[in-house]
């Protein structure tokens, strides 16, 4: 199967970028809605549907939701990519709806959706009220999973830009965990379940995103829903979309949630997971926090009189305005900065930096600033 070919022929081309919202969502689910598959399944806070999209005749059921945070779009978009395949009427899509029986929540948090925010309108973050329920979005999940009793589930979240693959100086565009069910992070039934779906997807991965994945920390936390799960005994598979190289909008990273989707279903289906894939899943190197969106390294400063050679980074704040996403670069650090990478990497070789404050870079100050060798950055980048 040419995953990169049924990405093409399937993606939403409605929705992109990173402002998802419900309305980007609602026309698309009432357009899937062609056999009452679609339920609103309660309200937000603000008293905004929350909706389950639920197909299949399957004995496998397996719960899906994304946008528990609401500024973490890519899987809510590659979910819906999947969704179209299982519409389409193909051969691909009659095996997997007689397998499986799949319940999805596309957008758990449409508050947060709204406003771009990780938490919901009381501030709330949904990923720490698993056992609280203090959230009416919390207790929706709870009920779905309580109703629809999955046999696997699938917690759906973007990750943020620094973290990286070990230390390989390559980005995580995807990262997965089968979350503990205890302190010790012991591996039950339940929990090698997850783990051996998460060696067969990266197998089938690596030939499309080579030394790309990495593997999410796996300590233990109740309050959080995938440990939640995993405790409950059901093998619970958590994805995180990360960063691909310029693909801020996370357009590139959709596509391979969206391998990692089909991966996860043809896997189960063909019976091709290894009975223990213990060792393969602790080869995939760990998540570590190791990059800068920018780092600009040999800058020469002037402070109070003495120059010395610095370096410095900064990092992208994702800001909302008149419903648009914007890209602001800030100064986040100052000075060592070894042992990490950037996105994006200036070698200043020297020259001195001036901005319009005091001529030395500040922390949390736009990065917008010049160089005496005539080169200028405007939020982070060289101006052409």
């Amino acid at each position: 199967m040419n995953l990169e070919q049924l990405f093409n022929q399937y993606k939403e081309e409605s929705i992109h970028g990173r402002y998802i919202t419900l309305d980007s969502i609602e026309p698309l689910l009432q357009k899937l809605n062609t056999n009452n598959q679609l339920k609103i399944i309660g309200k937000s806070v603000l008293g905004k549907s929350i909706y389950s999209y639920q197909i299949g005749e399957g004995k496998i059921r397996i719960f899906l939701w994304s946008q528990m945070h609401g500024n973490e779009s890519t899987t809510t978009k590659a979910l819906f990519d999947f969704l179209n395949v299982l519409n389409s009427g193909s051969d691909l899509a009659k095996q997997l709806l007689n397998t499986f029986t799949f319940c999805s929540i596309p957008m758990l948090n449409p508050d947060g959706a709204t406003l771009y925010t990780r938490e919901n309108a009381n501030k709330i973050d949904l990923n720490r009220d698993s056992q609280d329920l203090s959230q009416p979005e919390s207790k929706i999940l709870r009920q779905t999973f309580e109703t629809f009793k999955p046999n696997y589930c699938f917690n759906l979240h973007d990750q943020r830009t620094i973290f990286g693959v070990s230390d390989t100086g390559k980005p995580a565009t995807l990262s997965f965990l089968a979350p503990s069910y205890n302190e010790e992070r012991e591996i039950n039934d339940s929990r090698l379940k997850a783990i051996n779906l998460i060696a067969a997807i990266n197998d089938v991965l690596q030939q499309y995103l080579p030394n790309q994945i990495g593997r999410f920390d796996d300590s233990f936390n109740i309050n959080c829903i995938g440990d939640t799960f995993q405790y409950l005994g059901v093998p619970t598979l958590l994805f995180e979309a990360g960063h691909f190289a310029n693909d801020y909008e996370r357009e590139v990273t959709r596509k391979f949630v969206f391998m990692a989707l089909i991966s996860s279903f043809t896997s189960l289906c063909e019976n091709v997971i290894v009975s223990n894939g213990i060792n393969k899943y602790l080869n995939i190197p760990q998540n570590k926090v190791v990059f800068y969106d920018f780092m600009y390294k040999n800058i020469r400063i002037n402070y109070d009189g003495i120059e010395k050679i610095t370096n410095f980074a900064s990092q992208y704040k994702e800001e909302l305005f008149e419903n648009q996403i914007y890209f602001n670069a800030y100064i986040s650090q100052i000075g060592e900065l070894e042992n990490h990478f950037g996105h994006y990497e200036y070698d200043a070789k020297g020259a001195l930096y001036k901005d319009d404050y005091d001529n030395f870079p500040k922390l949390n100050q736009k990065a917008d600033f010049c160089l005496d060798n005539n080169v200028k950055f405007v939020n982070g980048m060289i101006k052409i």
